[in-house]
């Protein structure tokens, strides 16, 4: 629990560890909610919305800076009435005001600073603004006056511009298309991405360089399904560059959000479960595509991180980490060549320098490009196997002696002050991070991941669920917010994974209740897709319908993913119609920027591509079936989906939920695996190889 001065204010009593940050500032914060609206509307002010996250970086600036200082809390007191949101645990509050400070400034990020009327409508938005003006622009000192006269002398003016914003941003998009987008518009977000692509260091764009995994799992798809060997490299270079650099902690493991720079060097520090979680399953796939061991110990070694520092004893997972400790970004990652040289002594820090680029100047520049101390980001210019030779060693020896190395060091860095850590489980995180584990289980034959995986699953459901609907935060023993697409869709993800990594028919049954649920409550009748939140939800200035993925993959793509698993699964024809109907609501979007849609795509391709459902019918646990399984699992097969039929058991619930299996039974008394591919299935075979060779024929491209 964090602490709580004396002299708190209204956010005392919240959960959310960024609310309780703010809890002893001295601005009179209040969190969202029917008493600050009434507040606003009795004492005619506007409010002043303020929304970060507890490890944001520029979230701790701006409130030391500002909201620790009197003079600007008095201010802010006398102007507005205050209220505080944490993004991560409102994101629905969020999505809202970042899509009105896009629109209004044309960028958006956190902290995200709103002013809007009694009535939520904005009028006013700006992410970071300092204590005092900088060439040119104004900070609050100036800002907070200018707006008070606004609202004052110019109401009318003021209400005109908010009711403009809000009509903007209520405006029903366009219709989609009647017909449902194809593979052109794969191409063509192909094509995006290979001309977005940094030759020079990997990844897409340029600073700052976000990490971007959907794109890695959509290249990886389309390499197999096409035979594209560019979709395939770009994939490889991208891992490849991002394991090397800043971005990835080499003494803890673990990737940072992203990159300051174009070379993945110098990372925003802190460290989010998303992250963590789309990443190793990018290098999962990676993996099972090309059997490299460099994707199968990086997929691992983030799984370390997450399971040693991101869960709790109940089985949940964390949301992140701070980039910040004792006040200052990053403290808690960099290396002076001193303190190497201290703890390593001489011969071991000079191999460490050479291989991690260590020098005494240092490297870490700040955003501006200026040196900001002699400290070190450890980093790879080259992978370590290819550093052997230099430094006079066999890469296996290398790679052992830096691994005792990098031992020290964790124990050693384990000695400093660890940076804050957001101990709130969210549904939509942990589902991602659930399917991570459980892609590991199958793909590594490592069975604790899927233990993990089950425990975090159980919490969910045990914690989070209320009357078969979930919810969206726990901390403390307390779980609320209402939840919303991400978390039914994500969730749902890891159920789907963790089904075919256990084969437990009630993870499957569940997946199907929550698929219900999420179509009872989100759907748009009216041009089909889905809504960020339910209809019985907080009603807030709109409805957000998405399908762009921005950090992550859009709500709608993961639940164009899972109802198309789901159909194959059961063979229902009415959520293939669904599927089909969220591809048209976005067809517009998807011609406009195919490469900002790549997971819908992702999407499109298994619907349009020979795919496969695979039954294996044998006996729990017996050695014939866990080879069958074993050797399905192992390799990169994302055409297909997998059922399992206990053939011992004549209540199997999976007959029920997949009427196809019923008559699906052993062939000469041993583990058989039926393949099926367009409502028709091939002779069962009880051999694991020939099984392989159906798959391949079922799932053969047909360009």
């Amino acid at each position: 629990m964090l602490p709580v001065s004396m002299n708190a204010n209204r956010l005392s009593g919240e959960k959310s560890p960024y609310l309780l940050q703010h809890a002893d500032n001295p601005v009179d914060w209040l969190p969202w909610g029917e008493a600050a609206f009434k507040l606003a509307k009795d004492e005619d002010k506007p409010i002043f919305l303020s929304i970060g996250y507890s490890t944001c970086h520029w979230c701790h600036v701006m409130a030391h800076e500002s909201f620790e200082d009197q003079e600007v809390a008095t201010l802010l007191n006398h102007a507005f009435v205050c209220v505080k949101v944490d993004r991560e645990e409102r994101p629905d509050i969020d999505a809202i005001y970042m899509a009105v400070c896009q629109m209004m400034t044309g960028g958006g990020g956190w902290p995200l600073t709103i002013i809007m009327t009694p009535d939520k409508k904005p009028f006013f938005a700006a992410t970071y603004i300092p204590k005092e003006g900088l060439f040119g622009s104004a900070g609050l000192l100036e800002l907070i006056p200018q707006i008070q006269d606004m609202w004052k002398y110019k109401r009318p003016e003021v209400l005109h511009m908010a009711d403009g914003i809000a009509a903007a941003l209520g405006r029903r998009p366009e219709p989609g298309r009647e017909k449902a987008p194809g593979n052109e518009q794969v191409r063509a977000a192909f094509e995006q991405l290979v001309e977005s692509y940094d030759e020079k260091h990997g990844g897409f764009g340029s600073a700052p360089k976000f990490p971007m995994p959907h794109n890695i799992l959509f290249l990886l798809r389309h390499w197999k399904r096409t035979g594209e060997k560019r979709a395939l490299a770009l994939a490889e270079s991208t891992l490849a560059a991002m394991r090397r650099g800043g971005l990835w902690d080499h003494v803890g493991f673990g990737f940072h959000r992203y990159s300051t720079d174009d070379e993945w060097l110098v990372p925003h520090f802190e460290k989010m479960l998303y992250d963590q979680a789309m990443l190793a399953m990018a290098y999962i796939e990676a993996y099972q595509a090309t059997k490299k061991e460099e994707y199968r110990t990086t997929a691992v070694e983030i799984l370390e991180y997450v399971l040693r520092d991101l869960r709790l004893p109940g089985g949940g997972f964390c949301s992140a980490e701070d980039a910040d400790s004792e006040g200052e970004e990053g403290k808690f990652y960099v290396w002076t060549a001193g303190e190497l040289k201290a703890i390593l002594g001489d011969i071991d820090y000079d191999l460490l320098a050479e291989v991690f680029n260590v020098s005494k100047d240092g490297n870490f520049y700040d955003a501006a490009g200026a040196r900001k101390t002699a400290r070190n980001i450890l980093h790879l210019r080259k992978p370590l196997r290819e550093l052997a030779s230099r430094v006079g060693l066999s890469p296996d020896a290398l790679e052992e002696r830096v691994g005792k190395l990098r031992k020290k060091l964790l124990d050693a860095r384990g000695q400093r002050t660890l940076p804050h850590r957001d101990d709130k489980v969210l549904a939509d995180w942990n589902g991602l991070m659930i399917a991570a584990l459980a892609k590991a289980a199958r793909a590594l034959g490592e069975g604790s991941y899927a233990e993990a995986a089950r425990k975090a699953a159980d919490f969910v459901l045990k914690e989070m669920v209320r009357s078969d609907r979930l919810l969206h935060r726990f901390r403390g023993g307390d779980a609320a917010v209402a939840g919303n697409l991400d978390d039914y869709s994500f969730f749902t993800w890891g159920l789907l994974e963790l089904y075919e990594a256990t084969f437990d028919s009630e993870l499957l049954q569940r997946a199907l209740g929550l698929n219900k649920q999420m179509l009872t409550h989100f759907w748009d009748a009216g041009a089909g897709g889905l809504y960020f939140t339910p209809d019985d939800g907080e009603k807030l200035l709109m409805r957000l319908k998405e399908g762009y993925d921005g950090a992550l993959p859009s709500g709608n793509s993961v639940a164009l993913h899972n109802l198309l698993r789901l159909a194959r699964m059961t063979g229902s024809a009415e959520l293939e119609k669904k599927a089909a109907s969220i591809l048209k609501a976005f067809g517009l979007d998807l011609d406009r920027n195919p490469a900002g849609h790549v997971h819908l795509l992702s999407a499109l391709e298994f619907a349009t591509s020979p795919t496969a459902e695979v039954v294996i019918a044998g006996k729990k646990d017996a050695p014939d079936t866990v080879a069958m399984t074993e050797r399905l699992q192992a390799g990169y097969h994302p055409d297909m989906v997998v059922l399992y039929r206990n053939v011992e058991d004549e209540k199997d619930p999976v007959k029920e939920l997949a009427p196809f299996t019923a008559g699906m039974a052993l062939l000469d008394g041993r583990a058989a695996a039926h393949v099926c591919t367009d409502r028709s299935c091939q002779a069962p075979t009880s051999s694991p190889g020939k099984m392989l060779e159906l798959l391949a024929a079922a799932t053969a491209s047909k360009e």
